[in-house]
This record gives C-alpha cells, structure tokens and sequence, in this order.
C-alpha cells in the first residue's frame, strides 16, 4: 500500500499518464497491455508510465532511484529476446516523443525523437531524396528509441549499415537524472570531458579506465566475434570502443545496449541518398537449405543489395491465406529453400546484367534450379511481404508446439553459413525438434525458430538445451550470440560462456558506471535471470477447452486463436504508411487499443481466470472498447488473430453475465426499428431531421449530438422490386440480396442496383431471406445472428449456385455470408453454409466476372471522361475484393479511378453513432479519408460502397459519396 500511495504521488508530479492500481480496471489493463513485448515471456510491471516531456522521464529516474525499482523504457515493443518485459516501471516513450525535429539536407542528417518510426521517417525524408538506412522487418512500426536499444540492422545492412553505423548523437537522461549528448569527439573533446566534475565527466573517466587496460583490451580482442563479422552485437560494444582507427564515440556503445545505460530524448542519425529506382530480385530455387547456403557465398561476390533466405515453412504458411496468397507468383513448384538476391541499378539494362551474371554463376557451378527474376517496385514489394511477415505466417501452425525466438538472432560470417546449417540441422535432429530459417542470410545471420511446445517440462527442457549447445556452435565459428535482436533476459544468461568471464566482468562493470543502481532496465544483458523464467506459459500448462457460440475449430478454440498473436506488432503501423489495421490504435496511439493488446488480454483471462465465465472481466471491457470490428486482423495480421470475431464473442458471454445497455438493444435491432419508420416514413424522417426532435432521440439513445441519423425511404426496396416485370433479360438469372440498410435507408441505391442489372439483361430475383444479422453481430448479439445465419441457408442455399449467385450491394452484410456464417452455424448446416458462401458475391465482384468473361461491353457504356476517387469498405480490404470495385469502375473507357489510400473511413457501423466514441471515430477518419475528400475537386466524384462510409463522408466532410453502382449506371447508354 505505501508503494501504491507512492505512485499516486508520481501520478500527481508527471505531465503524463501513470497507471498503478490493480483495482482500476484501466490501470489493471494497461499493466497487463505491457506485460509482454514480441518474446515468450511475460511478467506484469509495477506500473505503466506515458511520459510528456522530459521532465517527466526526469521525475521517473528519480522516482525509481528512491525506491529502488527500475525503469523498462519502450517503444514499440517489438523485441524478441524479453528486453522490455519486466516487474519495474515501464516507461513508454511511443506517443509523445514521436517528433522529427532538424534536417539539414546538405550534411545528410536528421535529429528526431525516439518514438519516430523508421519508415514514417523515410516517408518524410522521401520528398529530400534522403532516407534513413536501417531497415528491420518491423520498420513499418519500429522505432528509433527501440532501433538503437537493439542496434537494429535489416536485409539491406549488407549496403545500408546497422543503427550503429548511423547513430551520430544522441542525449542521454542518466540515473541522477541529468543529462549528457554523446557523440564524435576529438582527442581534445574527449580530454575535456574526462576533466569535468559532473556525472558525465565520472562515466568518462571510469570507461576510459577501463578501456585503458591493456589486459582489459586483450580479453576485449580475445573473446568478442571475428571483426569479418558485422552482425557481432552480444553483450555491450566495447570492441568497437578500443578501435583505434575510428574517433570515439560513445554511440557505438549506446547501441545495442538495450535501455541499460540512459534514456534516450533525441538521436541524430546520418542519412543516405535514396538508392537507384530501378530494382530486381532474383529468386534463386534450391531444393537443400545447405546448398542454398552455398548460393548465398555465391551471391555475395556480385555486390547485391541483399541476399535474404525464406525456407518451404514460410511459403507453406502462404497458401491460402487471404493476402499473401497473393504474393506467391513467382514460385516454380515446391522449393525448400529460396534466396532472394536484390540488385538495384541506374537502368534496367546495367539491373538486368547483374542478375544474368549472378544467374550464370549458379548454373555453372550447379547451384538452384529455378532463377525468376522479379522487377518493378509492385511486385518486388510482393515478393519482400512474405519474407518479411515470416515470424507472423509460422504462428498459424496448429497446435501446441510453436516457433520459439531462441537462437534466431545468432550470426556467423556468410562463409560459414554451409557448415553452421548442416551443424545445426544436426543439432535439431538430436533434439527431436524441427525448425524454420529464414532472414539475412547476406549478412550472416539467420533466423532459426524451433518448433517447441513451451507449455510442458519437456518443451521448457529442450528450449534451454538447444540454446546451451547452439553457444558451442557460435564459439565454434567465433560468431555473435546476437546480431540485431539483442541479448534482453533470453541470451543474457550464455553471454559470459560466449565472450569469456573476464569480459564479461567488463560488461557488468560498464554497466554498474553507468548505472550503479539499476535505474535502467535492470536484469537485462548482465545478471539476467534464467532464460527458462517468466515465461508465458506455466509448466505442463494446458490450454482450456472454452464453451463459445462461435465454432472455433478451426482454430483450435478462441484460447488457441488469441495465444497466435506473435507480439511482432503489426498491428501498431501508422496511416502514413497505409493498411487498416488497428484504426483506433492510429487515433489514439494507445497499446491498450491495439489488435496485440486485445489478443493479449484475452489470452491472460481466459488462461487464468477463476470464474465460471472466464470472459466476464472489465478489463477485457475496456481493452475491446474502442475495437472497430473492422477485420483488418483477418487479413493484415500475418497471425490471422480475429479480434472482431472474438470481440463479438467476448460480448456475448458478458451480456450473458450482465445483460445488455439500452442502446446496445437499440442499435442490434436497428432493422426492426427502420421497418417500423418505413411505415410512417413522413413522421420518421421529420424527427431525424428536426433538431430538436434528432437532439431527443440522440440523448435517450446515447448517440452524438453531432451526429446526422439515417432516415428511411417511403417504400422498401424489395416492395418496389415486386412491383416491377422484367421479361426481356437474355442473359443468366441472379437473386439479389436485400440487406437491412439498402432495403430501407439506401432503398434508392437499391433501385439503381436493379435497372442497372436488368439493363444489362439479367432477370433479378429476391429471394425469400432475412437479414444479414450484421447489426446483431456488431454489438455481440450472436446467439441471436447464429439463428438468423442458420435461417438464412436454409432459405438461400437451395436456390443459389455458381449459375444463379446471390448478389449483395452492401459489403458488410453480403460478407456475413462469407465469414461469421461458416463459423455460426451448427454442424449438419456446415457444409451447406460454405457452399452458400462460394456463391455469395459483392455487386462489384459479380459485374468484374461478367465483364471478363465478355458478357457486358464497353461499348454499353458512354465514353465520357469522368475522374473517380474511391474509398473502400473495410470488409471489402479484409476479404481482397477493392480491386473489383476499381476494375468495374474502369470498365466505362473515359472513367479514370484512383484508390484513396485509406483505411477504415471511422464509422464502423454504430460506433461512430456513440457519444462516447464520436471524437475517436472522426479522429480515425481525419487520418487520411477526410483530408483526402476534402482536397478532391468538385468534379471528381467520390465512391463508397459502405453505407457507414457514405455517412461518415458526409457528416465529416460536407460531400456527397456514391455507391459504385450509381456510377456505373449514370455511365449505361440506355
């Protein structure tokens, strides 16, 4: 308790956020968000900090050194090896120091905050011609603060350099809470500092002691990696300290030192011109891991840009997953290994030279058997995302035995990688365990993960064991127990049998100069605890079977689906770098809000809890509250981790505990009410429009006052379509699926759908049906979306085939079909709902098919010169189904269609209608949509199929949107 009375003191000093008390729901949620990072532990801190200014950080040293805790600062929360897990106070540095604050273009240099990203910087720097070199695999969400704690390098490091090889100043916030710029000095710099009485000065002059010890420089020469090496970066750098022929640098140090000596506030960074345009990636086949390694020696002689290895468990990982199916068009049968070699030049002539030299070389010496080269930055970005995404695709594997971060970070020089695999798969086999390689090969290090089941002593046995022999192999080829994931509490415990004791008392006594008090990230690097403690995983832990409404079989159980998320935070990008996933994590840059957090938390409770209903916590409550359901976890992350759907079942199971709120009642049954206003739509409409009246309805409600309400059409679209008689269709019959909201609120696109179908001679017919549920499913109603959905294929899969689809107008319901009613029905209707599912087609998707197959014209359409901006559904993205949208729109000759680079427009259905969520929701919608409309001229029109995307454009931007279909039609010659 006086530890919590402490805390509340610092909550009332910081700027910033503090959370502490484990009986505050939100507080207990943002301990458990940070209990883990991208590692297999996890350990719950004594609190969570979100500093505003550096006078926070300053107060926090402070506050830590008087009570004897430690600070654990973070970034992204990316790291692999433990490194910002633990039981101090961690210290997330991600939202408010995310600032670049200097570019001088001439000297090639930028100084920015540590919460910048890597590649929102380039983005930055793009338009300077300038970029920022270091590239991990994380870059899209990697941070500079977290960069240099890990002296991250990438698959262009080979040409690129590490952070280290970049990192040119950086201001350092020490244990007394003062603070010191390291940077390039002269001999002259350096003796001024060694003079001086403050803290800095002290650290000076005990490193230079210790550096200046020639038994200390033997041991420094004896133990560290070869120098050929440039993935060395075990322990801390001090074989690059005692190099004479560079100036010194206390950067060099910094980097990779994981957080252990400083905070960092500010780095400046060296910058490079942005490499030639012109690109190509040979993707070199081989059918043995080990020959493959002997192409990358290969390889290496003809000065790539990058030589990267991804090996058949990866590219299995790839088929059929919904975007990286995709990415497979230039794989020749069944490879077990494939070396991607990149090669960038002036000119496509001097690109195409380099690869048929490099290919030349490996036929001649019988090396591979498939070489396509792949061009043009489209496709080679393809082909990097399934490289990239490999750590994410291996997570799908089913069952308890997983790939482990254990020696994926150990580094040999590349002429010793032939030998290293075959010892290694040797080692594995001893071991009873199989593995996947893959990374950067060009530079030494790949990146090997066991597959090890963690959650039994046996699996615990064997993931000690083979990273003990692994160190016999590392010295063996004198290499780096870490090359660019750091050591963090993982490697920590093997560093003094790799580097020798004697250096590594040097290493606990860099440390204690720096840090006599463990202020900073205590127990990582030196005086580690064991690599097998704090895992996520209890012994012979098993995971529960958990009743849910949702048929998660194929998954496992929900339990199974939340333990995939891997940590790696994908989930954590920006808008600038495009994607969908997490929309509220963009607007609020909060963990808590991320798709890994809430994968997270329900993974923590529904592990540990002790209720009957392990999912009736409020912590759950608050980690699923700003959660879009917008399903761009279906497909973005490279798990697959659905949150949307497990949000939905969370709901459910809560509802079940607690009942449901007024408004949630209201809002899942929005269809029942606009069937009552389609009655009395006059009466209707002049209360949604009156604001008096609207203000009422949105107070009771609990709706946001700025928030226009939809009204209903006089009559229903499947009225007006009984009505009418279509006999002169000569093409093939479709049904057409009315769905709640174009059935009363959208009723005139509807119409539009239907001339526009008949038009071009299709007879369409409405089936008998319900609902799509959707509304009931958005606020987790599904026991009642599971007895719609089973309805629903009773009705409709007799009728619809391949030759007679179901065509839907609004993506979020047609989708339904396609996704939550798979998993909602019962066993004996499976079968059924998936074929259902096969024919169950967006408008777009259906008129693209007619289209290609030569069944629609262009010469049915005017040949007038329109420009289009459009804006894709979420579902749409979710489930690769915007590009149809784009090419239906393309079809018309004049018509020139350019994709708003946005994710989800804000509205998510009901969520933007909230008070609660409004600022949020126009927050998510102010990231890239309602700029992007608002500098559109007037004469471009704007598409939208989603009726909340239609709202939210027009409540945030003041423009009318059209759903594709009303384009399309305006373009029919009739």
């Amino acid at each position: 308790m006086q530890k919590i009375e402490k805390l509340r003191e610092l909550s009332e000093r910081i700027t910033g956020e503090l959370y502490y008390d484990p009986s505050i729901p939100k507080h207990q949620t943002m301990r458990l968000a940070y209990a883990t990072d991208a590692s297999v532990y996890q350990e719950l801190p004594m609190a969570v900090a979100i500093p505003k200014s550096k006078d926070d950080i300053k107060s926090l040293i402070l506050f830590a050194r008087d009570i004897g805790s430690t600070l654990i600062p973070r970034t992204a929360g990316t790291s692999l090896a433990g490194q910002v897990v633990g039981s101090g106070i961690v210290v997330d540095i991600s939202r408010f120091f995310n600032k670049i604050l200097d570019l001088n273009v001439e000297e090639q240099w930028v100084r920015v905050e540590p919460g910048v990203i890597r590649d929102d910087l380039n983005h930055y720097l793009k338009s300077f011609g300038l970029m920022f070199g270091p590239e991990t695999s994380t870059a899209n969400r990697a941070m500079v603060g977290g960069m240099i704690g890990n002296n991250s390098s990438g698959l262009h490091s080979i040409v690129w350099g590490d952070t280290r090889q970049n990192l040119l100043q950086a201001n350092v916030l020490l244990d007394d809470a003062s603070e010191m710029r390291v940077e390039q000095l002269s001999e002259v710099q350096l003796f001024q500092k060694l003079m001086s009485t403050s803290r800095e000065g002290q650290i000076y002059r005990e490193l230079n002691d210790l550096l200046s010890n020639a038994a200390h420089v033997a041991s420094i020469r004896a133990g560290y990696p070869k120098r050929s090496l440039s993935r060395r970066n075990t322990g801390y750098a001090l074989d690059f300290l005692i190099d004479k022929d560079t100036p010194f640098n206390l950067c060099q140090l910094l980097a990779g030192s994981e957080g252990t000596l400083g905070i960092i506030t500010e780095a400046k960074l060296k910058l490079m011109a942005l490499p030639p345009q012109e690109i190509g990636l040979v993707c070199v086949h081989f059918s043995d891991m080990v020959e493959c390694m002997r192409g990358n020696v290969v390889a290496l002689q003809h000065g790539p840009e990058a030589s990267e290895l991804v090996d058949k468990y990866i590219l299995d990982f790839t088929i059929g997953h919904p975007t990286y199916q995709y990415n497979r068009f230039f794989l020749v049968d069944d490879p077990q290994a494939l070396l991607i070699v990149e090669f960038r030049a002036a000119d496509h002539t001097a690109l195409q030279a380099k690869a048929a030299a490099l290919i030349e070389d490996l036929k001649n010496q019988d090396l591979g058997y498939a070489y396509p080269f792949v061009t043009g930055h489209v496709d080679t970005n393809r082909v990097w995302d399934v490289r990239k995404a490999g750590l994410g695709l291996i997570r799908n594997l089913p069952g308890d035995e997983q790939p482990v971060n254990l020696i994926e970070d150990c580094a040999v020089a590349p002429e010793d990688l032939p030998a290293y695999v075959a010892d290694m798969q040797l080692l594995l086999a001893e071991e009873g365990v199989h593995a996947s390689y893959y990374a950067h090969a060009g530079a030494g290090e790949l990146h090997i993960e066991p597959f090890v089941n963690l959650k039994t002593g046996e699996g615990r046995r064997k993931f000690r064991t083979i990273l003990e022999r692994t160190t016999d192999l590392v010295l063996k080829y004198n290499g780096s127990l870490s090359g660019e994931h750091g050591d963090g509490r993982l490697r920590g415990e093997f560093i003094a049998k790799v580097l020798g004791e004697p250096v590594y008392a040097l290493l606990k006594k860099t440390k204690g100069i720096f840090d006599p008090n463990g202020v900073f990230n205590a127990n990582k690097i030196v005086d580690t605890p064991p690599m097998d403690n704090a895992l996520r995983y209890n012994v012979d832990h098993q995971t529960a079977t958990i009743p849910t409404y949702f048929d998660f079989t194929k998954d496992e159980g929900i339990l199974r689906l939340a333990e995939k998320c891997s940590g790696s935070g994908d989930c954590r990008k920006t808008e600038v770098t495009g994607g969908t996933m997490c929309p509220s994590f963009m607007a609020t840059r909060d963990e808590k809000d991320t798709t890994r957090a809430r994968a997270n938390m329900l993974r923590q409770f529904l592990t540990n809890s002790t209720q009957e209903n392990r999912f009736d916590h409020e912590e759950i409550k608050e980690v699923m509250d700003l959660c879009l359901s917008c399903k761009a976890c279906k497909s973005e992350c490279p798990s697959r981790v659905d949150v949307a759907k497990m949000k939905a079942e969370f709901l459910q199971h809560y509802y079940d505990q607690h009942g449901a709120s007024f408004r949630s009642y209201v809002i899942a049954n929005f269809t029942r009410s606009q069937r009552i206003g389609s009655y009395v739509a006059p009466l209707y409409n002049l209360i949604v429009n009156t604001p008096l009246l609207s203000g009422m309805v949105k107070r009771i409600a609990g709706f946001a006052a700025a928030r226009s309400l939809p009204k209903v059409n006089f009559t229903t679209l499947s009225r007006w379509i009984a009505k009418q008689q279509n006999t002169s269709f000569k093409n093939r019959q479709v049904y057409l699926f009315c769905d709640e909201f174009t059935e009363y609120n959208d009723t005139a696109i509807g119409i539009t759908a239907y001339k526009l179908l008949t038009a071009l001679g299709y007879d369409v017919i409405v089936p008998k049906h319900l609902e799509s549920g959707r509304t009931y499913l958005s606020k987790g109603f599904v026991k009642k979306a599971k007895e719609i959905a089973e309805r629903n294929v009773a009705l409709l899969q007799p009728l619809v085939s391949a030759d007679t689809p179901l065509l839907g107008i609004e993506p979020s319901a047609i989708v339904t079909f396609r996704d939550e009613y798979l998993d909602l029905v019962d066993a004996d209707k499976k079968v059924a709902a998936h074929e259902l599912a096969r024919h169950a087609l967006m408008i777009d998707e259906f008129l693209v098919r007619e289209m290609e197959a030569g069944h629609i014209r262009t010469e049915q359409f005017s040949d007038d010169i329109r420009k289009i901006k459009l804006h894709g559904h979420c579902y749409q993205k979710a489930f690769q189904l915007v590009d149809y949208t784009q090419k239906m729109l393309s079809f018309p000759i004049g018509y020139k269609v350019e994709l708003i680079p946005s994710g989800c427009c804000g509205m998510a259905g009901s969520f933007g209608y909230e008070k609660e969520h409004f600022d949020v929701s126009m927050q998510v919608a102010e990231l890239v949509l309602l700029p992007a409309i608002r500098q559109t001229p007037t004469d471009t029109v704007i598409a939208a199929s989603g009726t909340s995307c239609r709202h939210q454009i027009k409540d945030g931007a003041q423009r009318k949107s059209y759903h594709p279909i009303e384009i399309l039609f305006d373009a029919l010659l009739r």
